[in-house]
């Protein structure tokens, strides 16, 4: 998810002092490059040095190699600012990022309800449980895209559910979002034991490359103690990612972009000819024969235009999307209203697509406001989906898919 949305640019301008640093630093091809040069310099030195034994990777170290690594080029990381809770911390104390001085940190941007960040987590639980005992942290910074993602005890369920043990600090202003000047969720700052950022990564994938990276920071602060050598074991903790899991996705793969359905958040009109109406309540509806175009949302029944999502304002409504991609899920929030998902044009959703919130047949109900995956194919392919909700107040966030 990136934010590129009207209500983001400005934030982005009432901020701009803070954040001038951080934009000119990341956007200057002198001091990129530089830096870059640096890095690949640890790299060589941490490549002629390792050695291998099965899953054994031992990195001999010579601290006068590392101290000629010139940092001059690398951003200090900025404090964490403004937190409103800690999650996974002692006691769920205050934390700090001058508090571990001397361990590699990974600041980890993301948000409970964006598919994009559950998808990175089983990769990040696997480093925080393999590295941790070498000095590795990560630190999950929650800076909320949508308001109910600032609720403490919203986070906290996640944090749960998910299965995440790292600290998670709730930066629900905004203020070390906008500290580092971020844009987008997730992204990863790989921090070395001196405060220094040394790996920036925007996104999913290319773990192998933030794994490596994670390695050769945790061997340069080893070395900078004075140690002679530090072993890995590069097993991983955690089974291969199957493609009847969330987190699996092909991103090579043609799929439909995320769809926002709040007025101050679309990025594309509903397909109804009404439209979006600011704060409006309008009776949608959907005329026989209709041609659905691909990635448009259709609806039918009376709606009311929120910000961040449109509300289910009658007992009964329809949404009807056509969309490419593997699995397809909805941010939607709610207590007690159901859905019944049908795909296709079948009269019921088949059991080799049924979405793991939903039972055997196609219901799910909302117990709060989180994601909903409704379906789950084997392979991509393009598919329609018709969800047909009962029960006034149902709110719909955003279509996300995998």
């Amino acid at each position: 998810m990136n934010r590129d949305n009207v209500s983001a640019v400005a934030m982005a301008i009432a901020v701009i002092a803070i954040i001038v640093g951080f934009g000119i630093y990341f956007n200057s091809p002198s001091l990129n490059k530089a830096s870059s040069s640096s890095q690949q310099q640890l790299e060589k030195v941490v490549s002629a040095a390792t050695t291998t034994n099965g899953t054994i990777k031992t990195i001999k170290l010579d601290k006068a190699q590392f101290l000629q690594i010139d940092k001059s080029q690398f951003q200090k990381a900025p404090e964490f600012a403004q937190i409103a809770g800690y999650i996974n911390t002692p006691s769920n104390a205050p934390l700090t990022l001058a508090s571990l001085k001397g361990k590699v940190v990974l600041v980890d941007f993301w948000t409970y309800s964006c598919i994009n960040c559950i998808r990175t987590l089983p990769h990040l639980n696997d480093w925080y449980q393999r590295y941790a005992d070498k000095g590795f942290v990560i630190v999950g910074v929650h800076s909320p895209e949508f308001e109910f993602e600032k609720n403490y005890d919203n986070v906290k369920a996640a944090v749960q559910k998910l299965g995440i043990k790292f600290p998670v600090i709730l930066d629900s202003n905004h203020g070390t979002w906008n500290a580092y000047g971020n844009m987008y969720w997730p992204r990863d700052y790989l921090v070395d034991t001196q405060g220094y950022i040394r790996h920036d990564h925007i996104g999913e994938g290319d773990y192998n490359t933030t794994e490596s990276a994670i390695q050769s920071l945790l061997a340069e602060g080893a070395a900078l103690n004075g140690m002679k050598d530090i072993s890995f074991n590069t097993a991983k903790s955690t089974t291969t990612i199957n493609r009847s899991s969330l987190a699996y996705v092909d991103l090579t793969k043609q799929i439909t972009p995320e769809i926002y359905l709040g007025y101050s958040f679309a990025r594309a009109p509903l397909g109804n000819p009404q439209n979006f109406q600011p704060d409006q309540t309008i009776p949608y509806s959907i005329p026989p024969n209709t041609s659905f175009n691909p990635d448009i949302v259709y609806l039918d029944g009376l709606w009311k235009n929120n910000p961040d999502n449109m509300e289910l304002q009658s007992n009964t409504g329809h949404i009807v999307l056509t969309y490419n991609a593997r699995a397809v899920n909805i941010v939607a929030g709610g207590h007690g209203q159901q859905g019944i998902v049908t795909e296709d044009g079948a009269t019921k959703i088949l059991n080799n697509s049924l979405g793991k919130d939903l039972t055997q047949d196609g219901k799910f109900v909302l117990d709060g406001q989180r994601l909903y995956n409704l379906a789950l194919y084997n392979n991509y392919g393009s598919h329609s989906i018709i969800i047909n909700v009962s029960g006034k107040g149902f709110q719909l966030y955003t279509f996300t898919f995998g």
